[in-house]
C-alpha cells in the first residue's frame, strides 16, 4: 500500500478478520464512516495486497483432519536446486498447510493436518521418496491451546 494504513483502515481490517462476512453497509454503520469510503478503503486494501483474500476457516477435526504434526527438517545441501525441488515436493502435498525456511539449527519447519499417525507417515513416505533430508523430527499436538488467523492490528493503531 503506497499510502500510510490509517485508523479506518485498520477498524476495518479488525472487523474483516474477525468476519469476512460482514456487509460493508454494516462496516461503515460499526466505523461511523460512509458506505462509499468504506467501499473505497477495502478496495485499496486489496488492490495494495494488505487485504489478500477474504476466505472460510474450517474446523479441522470436524472435516476429519484431527492430527496436527509440526515437523523439523534439516538439510545438508542448501543449493538452490535442492531448495525449489523441496519446496515444489512440499506445495504438491496438501496435508502441509504451513512451511517455513528458519534461521538457526532447524532449516525448515511445516506444519500437516492430517487423519492419523499412520495417514502422517504416508505423507513422510512421499516426502522423503521426492528429496532428500538429513534430518527430520515430529512432534505430534496434544492439545490446541491457541489458534487464530488473526493478526495483531493494535501494533499498528499505535505507530
Amino acid at each position: 500500500m503506497t499510502e500510510k494504513i490509517t485508523q479506518i483502515d485498520v477498524k476495518i481490517l479488525q472487523i474483516l478478520q474477525s468476519d469476512a462476512t460482514r456487509s460493508l453497509e454494516s462496516i461503515s454503520d460499526e466505523i461511523g464512516v460512509s458506505l462509499n469510503t468504506c467501499w473505497r478503503r477495502v478496495r485499496a486494501l486489496e488492490d495494495s495486497g494488505v487485504l489478500e483474500r477474504r476466505v472460510a476457516l474450517l474446523d479441522n477435526v470436524k472435516i476429519g483432519l484431527p492430527l496436527t504434526v509440526f515437523v523439523s527438517v534439516r538439510t545438508d545441501d542448501h543449493s538452490k536446486a535442492w531448495s525449489e525441488a523441496f519446496d515444489k515436493a512440499v506445495r504438491e502435498m496438501p496435508e502441509i498447510v504451513e512451511f517455513y525456511r528458519l534461521a538457526g539449527d532447524v532449516d525448515y519447519i511445516m506444519k500437516m493436518l492430517v487423519t492419523n499417525v499412520k495417514h502422517y507417515d504416508k505423507v513422510y513416505q512421499n516426502l522423503i521418496s521426492r528429496i532428500r533430508l538429513s534430518d527430520v523430527s515430529a512432534s505430534f499436538a496434544m492439545e490446541e491451546l491457541k489458534f487464530t488467523t488473526e493478526l495483531p492490528l493494535s501494533q499498528i493503531e499505535n505507530r
